[in-house]
């Protein structure tokens, strides 16, 4: 028992069927506070199409839809192999939380922010650092400023920026994570990483997780669940690691041939321009008398 007693729980695992409990929100909201920057409280857990339980999960996207307090959006999801219209699909993914919380004949006031966490354990693409945010701005062409706009609020003007009203997209990058956690940031992306949590952490959200998200504290058949999805995730990354490396080879391969069947193709024209016959050429180059006259 030892030995598990230091064991966390993978976030993809908890988010799915314990962060979902209410006795277990303040797990959750310690998470969104870190990484959104500001403290969260959850009202609700909405309905998501990700929260599957059956064995035939689709294991490499677990999401969660949270309503909070300020009445905003927030969609977190966690993809453990690559997808090739990653983006797209949370873009569309962040447009259907939009359309399906507004009402026919509610005003465009009643549009609430959304914010779209993925927690990626896979290569998306090139950059330096493992937390990317994207927000939109509108910055003057001429003069480089932001513009900040007016809007009405409990009956007075207030000025607004764009990136307060747009949706909010943050792309953690857990695998480019290579430094000794000292932040609540890095103390979040660290347990993400490596399913480790310092005993002495202060960082919001992670001290519960220690009591919370322990190994040990599931029972038998919880583990074992566990420990088939666990499975599945590297079974599912081996065959795709396999599929990238074969296929890697096989265009090695097939440019190696290719550069080859270009080579002796210029060799036969050079024969040919130097006064060899079509059969000299076939001879020397091994190739048909027909794919020297295919070349000339």
């Amino acid at each position: 028992m030892g030995g598990l007693k230091d064991r966390y729980i993978r976030f993809d695992w908890a988010i799915k069927r314990l962060l979902r409990q209410k006795a277990n929100f303040d797990v959750l909201e310690g998470f969104l506070t870190v990484f959104i920057g500001e403290e969260v409280k959850i009202v609700e857990i909405l309905e998501s199409e990700g929260n599957q339980q059956t064995p035939d999960d689709k294991f490499n996207r677990v999401d969660i839809k949270a309503r909070n307090s300020k009445g905003e959006i927030i969609l977190v999801e966690v993809q453990n192999t690559s997808e090739l219209y990653y983006l797209e699909r949370i873009l569309y993914g962040v447009a259907k939380a939009i359309t399906e919380h507004i009402h026919l004949g509610d005003t465009y006031k009643e549009v609430k922010k959304v914010y779209s966490i993925s927690i990626l354990y896979f290569d998306i693409g090139k950059g330096a650092d493992y937390l990317y945010v994207g927000q939109n701005k509108f910055i003057g062409v001429h003069t480089n400023d932001q513009l900040v706009i007016t809007a009405k609020e409990k009956g007075a003007l207030v000025q607004k920026s764009p990136a307060e009203i747009f949706p909010e997209y943050i792309l953690v990058r857990v695998n480019e994570f290579d430094k000794v956690a000292v932040t609540p940031l890095e103390e979040w992306v660290a347990y993400l990483k490596s399913g480790v949590i310092k005993e002495n952490t202060t960082a919001p959200g992670l001290q519960e997780a220690r009591k919370k998200l322990q190994y040990y504290s599931m029972t038998d058949a919880e583990r074992y669940a566990y420990d088939e999805h666990l499975n599945a995730v590297m079974i599912q990354n081996d065959v795709l690691g396999n599929a990238r490396e074969e296929g890697l080879a096989e265009g090695r391969a097939e440019g190696r041939a290719e550069g080859r069947a270009e080579a002796k193709k210029d060799i036969v024209k050079s024969m040919l321009s130097n006064g060899l016959s079509v059969e000299q050429a076939a001879k020397y180059s091994g190739l048909t008398v027909e794919e020297v006259e295919s070349i000339k």
